[in-house]
């Protein structure tokens, strides 16, 4: 039995603690932008449903995808704290609500309450350690590597399963996360599955 990886998380702070602060649900359909890259942080953001991928886009048009944030994970955080500006910009993937939350009361929310404060820093070190991670792969010009551990990581997001887990990225948006053109995407997973290093069934990848 193949494993799926999770899309629903405990919230990053509570919603009704949010909505009790004076947190506003904002509807999204699929493409619609939350934030453009450049945008003068203001809130503090978080899924309550749906999917949002946060990525950069370079003068040749070609896509990073910096992360995806599903139910109760919050983005965006870093340059609300700094003052600073979006360094990638926000798009809902499907039809989302997200959490909206004015950053004089998330400040608030964060004075008030230490435990959300302690939650908070340690998803910011979580992320910025993956995001070292990730960098340090970039420099890795062999794909398969890439894609190995691009793949490890979803294993670990999803608790490290048993058994196969599948992996619910286009071949497009592993493109995207791992900075590899889609045909070279292609052509490694399909060595990889010969080789028994993933799993390929009905266009479905699975490691």
């Amino acid at each position: 039995m193949a494993h799926e990886m999770p899309r629903i998380y405990p919230d990053q702070i509570n919603r009704d603690l949010l909505y009790a602060w004076g947190a506003v649900g904002n509807k999204y359909e699929k493409g619609d932008v939350i934030f453009t890259e450049g945008e003068a942080a203001k809130y503090y953001f978080q899924v309550e449903k749906g999917s949002v991928r946060m990525y950069n886009m370079s003068h040749e048009g070609k896509e990073y995808t910096q992360g995806m944030f599903y139910a109760g994970q919050s983005f965006g955080e870093p340059p609300l704290l700094l003052g600073e500006t979006y360094p990638a910009a926000a798009v809902a993937c499907e039809a989302s609500v997200v959490i909206r939350l004015a950053k004089n009361s998330f400040q608030n929310i964060l004075e008030e309450y230490p435990a959300v404060q302690r939650t908070i820093l340690d998803t910011m070190a979580r992320r910025a350690y993956q995001k070292a991670i990730t960098a340090r792969d970039m420099m890795i010009s062999n794909p398969e590597t890439r894609l190995q551990n691009f793949l490890r990581q979803c294993r670990l997001q999803a608790g490290n399963p048993p058994g196969l887990l599948q992996i619910p990225f286009t071949r497009q948006e592993l493109a995207h996360f791992t900075g590899l053109r889609v045909e070279t995407v292609i052509r490694t997973l399909s060595k990889m599955a010969e080789e028994g290093k993933v799993v390929i069934r009905e266009r479905k990848l699975y490691c």
